[in-house]
């Protein structure tokens, strides 16, 4: 079965690792980042646009633009243009999306020491012009529910994370925006920007809860998520309510796994590289069990029982819907 991994972040540019790729039937969506492990956008923007021209049939990508500075709030109509001149460049040079991350909203902040929301009015034109040339929008915007949270469950999928990222870890933190008000302002642009496609990362941040994500995907017809990095999310949650709920928005659910590989896998040690690749086939191994089969299998330690989902499903989560909602991927 044909598979496209609708959300990466991956440098796969090695002969052995196309290799793999082509035994997966697999295509990859690199996404470009503003303000990631890499600040560097058109670093990103030239790796991803160079994969997706020497191998067509594995790699395609999502660019991005930068958030504005804080003089381009005195002329916002000027910082619109041009962030909307890079995102033409890029749709004319085959990126088939634009990224927004999670810094809206956590880290941005305006002139007067607010934070840059998503719904911010500066951002208008922007939606107006992807929704204009039908370009979708990828947003990851918040984070799990678990960053609001106390770390003091080991087993929380997402407990890793924010130990060893601290900054990104809101508990405790009353002057940052809640994850409920980022969902607002995530919702608000869903509901004002009703011809705008947008693909919630990351199961649109309500990982921890299937029915709130079908209360968004009932709610706004314009919206999907993807599945990215919140695979052991799924897995806690009770296995029939989860299948059910890929069966009933079997049109709107994306496959992706969100894994990174920064630095071209050419450039690394072949002791280093094989290793990155096997960890890299393993992963999709588990992956590929949870949604195909209805076994039980061990993911991070636990034992869960797979989806078992029919073929067509599947078909529609790997291959059509990235096509539906990612046009030209």
């Amino acid at each position: 079965m044909n598979k496209i991994d609708a959300h990466m972040h991956y440098t796969g540019d090695s002969p052995d690792f196309l290799a793999l790729l082509e035994d997966l039937n697999l295509k990859m969506l690199n996404v470009c980042v503003v303000g990631a492990v890499s600040d560097r956008l058109q670093d990103q923007v030239h790796a991803y646009q160079k994969l997706a021209k020497q191998f067509p049939e594995r790699y395609a990508w999502c660019t991005s633009f930068p958030l504005p500075a804080q003089e381009d709030y005195a002329t916002p109509g000027d910082y619109a243009a041009r962030a909307i001149a890079g995102l033409e460049a890029d749709f004319n040079a085959g990126a088939v999306a634009c990224k927004f991350w999670k810094n809206i909203g956590m880290d941005a902040r305006k002139p007067d020491g607010s934070f840059l929301m998503i719904h911010d009015p500066i951002f208008t034109p922007i939606y107006d012009y992807l929704a204009k040339v039908e370009k979708p929008a990828l947003m990851h915007i918040a984070e799990p529910l678990a960053c609001w949270q106390p770390l003091h469950d080991p087993q929380n999928p997402h407990y890793g994370y924010y130990s060893q990222n601290p900054e990104w870890h809101m508990y405790g933190k009353p002057e940052y925006p809640s994850h409920q008000a980022l969902m607002d302002a995530r919702d608000h642009v869903l509901a004002h920007h009703s011809k705008l496609h947008l693909v919630g990362a990351h199961l649109g941040s309500l990982e921890y809860d299937v029915a709130e994500v079908a209360k968004r995907l009932e709610k706004y017809p314009n919206f999907a998520v993807d599945t990215s990095a919140r695979l052991a999310d799924l897995t806690i949650q009770n296995t029939a309510t989860v299948r059910q709920f890929f069966l009933d928005y079997q049109d709107r659910i994306l496959f992706g796994t969100d894994m990174i590989q920064w630095e071209p896998l050419s450039t690394l040690p072949d002791k280093a590289r094989e290793q990155r690749i096997a960890e890299f086939a393993a992963s999709y191994q588990t992956s590929f069990a949870y949604y195909e089969t209805d076994q039980m299998l061990t993911i991070r330690g636990r034992e869960v029982q797979g989806l078992g989902l029919p073929e067509k499903v599947l078909e529609k989560i790997y291959w059509t819907n990235a096509h539906t909602w990612y046009p030209g991927v």
